[in-house]
């Protein structure tokens, strides 16, 4: 979150940094690349404005679960992040 996003997500849509898969499990075994699970938490790094009658409840800075398939995934200035509804995320952490 060091530098601004040059991107706007428009109405309910948010924009999500996912965090880094698990390279250990809790037994001390090291996850191949191959093996590795697609992360479902991440920081919100931006929002948009919501719908007419639906304010968006996330804001930038939550750390948040979303769904193992929810969102698009984009890639800007050599970062990956993914785009989603609102309603794609499950609970703020």
């Amino acid at each position: 979150m060091a530098k601004k996003l040059n991107i706007t997500p428009l109405h309910d849509r948010v924009i999500v940094k996912p965090a880094a898969a698990e390279e250990k499990t809790a037994g001390g075994i090291i996850i191949p690349d191959t093996a590795k699970e697609k992360p479902q938490r991440g920081i919100v790094l931006a929002a948009g404005p919501g719908k007419k009658d639906e304010p968006v409840t996330v804001k930038a800075g939550d750390t948040v679960l979303y769904g193992k398939y929810a969102g698009t995934e984009i890639s800007v200035e050599g970062h990956d992040y993914l785009i989603m509804r609102e309603s794609d995320i499950l609970a703020i952490v």
